[in-house]
């Protein structure tokens, strides 16, 4: 049964990247839902044709460590991460775990580069936004969005992260503060988890409750300025749809139909400037894991719908 409105096919593929390891054996007593990277795929799956695949390379360990510690990247890829890493991380990182971790960077690297040449695509994994330099936190193990970013802007890119999770993307902002070819932009519930923020380029951060009409007041009167003034030339859409009222670890009031109206505003505002635009999956949380997935997948075909409608204007 589906639990909400997907955005229409507009017969244009959306590129999509996925890897079959995205879907780890859950760790040993995990709270994750492991189970959500499938599902997504699986629904993706049935929109046939309308969707264009491509699987990634794991990102090479030099730019992992260009953005995490590197006593951390060897506990990682040798799964003996200390016992105290994993209870932040929320599990156990075993060797499927750490392939995971590695892949879930490329993912978010490979879906930056399909934007570039197509306007949008869309990872089924990431938006790791809590990992730190010398450990994971909150669901993450390496931070995908910090490590495509430095890629990026190695490359030339300057890149704008723009993070939509009801969480503060905190290890993201702390990870690539300083640069100037890197701007990250969080608009969180301000009493959510992390307890401590970091601080982002621009923060926005929304009391208990918001609905729909105030959290879009909200997003459309202060991303608009930053772009102006940080003028990126890629922006990185960290997709959260734990804004949604019924979330089980959000605290903002968003119905379906807000998400869909955040989701399809920001494509479109990317779309109007010519921003490539790529999304990583991002947090979404529930007791019924196929009602958190169809969140996700309408996410990804709102955003991919806008820019299948025509190619993204030279």
């Amino acid at each position: 049964m589906a639990h909400s409105a997907r955005a229409p096919y507009l017969g244009s593929v959306i590129a999509v990247v996925h890897h079959p390891d995205y879907v780890a054996p859950a760790p040993p007593r995990s709270t994750y839902q492991w189970n959500k990277n499938g599902l997504v795929r699986d629904l993706l799956r049935d929109q046939g044709a309308a969707i264009d695949w491509h699987e990634p390379e794991a990102m090479p360990r030099a730019w992992v460590e260009a953005v995490h510690d590197a006593d951390y990247v060897a506990e990682v890829a040798e799964a003996r991460v200390p016992a105290a890493k994993e209870r932040r991380i929320g599990f156990a990182v075993t060797p499927f775990v750490a392939r995971r971790a590695f892949l879930v960077p490329g993912g978010t690297y490979l879906a930056a580069r399909l934007a570039i040449s197509r306007g949008f695509a869309a990872n089924t994994a990431g938006g790791s936004h809590h990992a730190l330099g010398d450990t994971g936190a909150g669901y993450c193990v390496f931070n995908d969005l910090a490590i495509a970013a430095v890629r990026l802007a190695e490359e030339g890119r300057r890149v704008l992260i723009v993070d939509v999770d009801v969480h503060q993307g905190d290890g993201t902002a702390a990870l690539t503060a300083g640069r100037p070819d890197i701007a990250t932009y969080s608009i969180h519930a301000e009493k959510n988890f992390p307890v401590r923020k970091a601080r982002s380029t621009l923060d926005v951060a929304l009391p208990d409750g918001v609905n729909d009409d105030g959290y879009m007041a909200a997003l459309t009167a202060t991303l608009p300025p930053m772009v102006e003034e940080v003028a990126p030339d890629l922006i990185l859409y960290q997709a959260g749809v734990d804004p949604f009222a019924g979330d089980r670890l959000g605290r903002l009031a968003l119905s379906r139909e807000g998400l869909v109206m955040r989701d399809r505003w920001i494509a479109d505002f990317a779309k109007a400037r010519r921003l490539p635009l790529a999304s990583a999956l991002g947090g979404g949380y529930g007791s019924d894991p196929m009602e958190v997935a169809e969140r996700h997948l309408t996410s990804i075909m709102t955003l991919g719908g806008v820019f299948a409608m025509e190619p993204l204007a030279k």
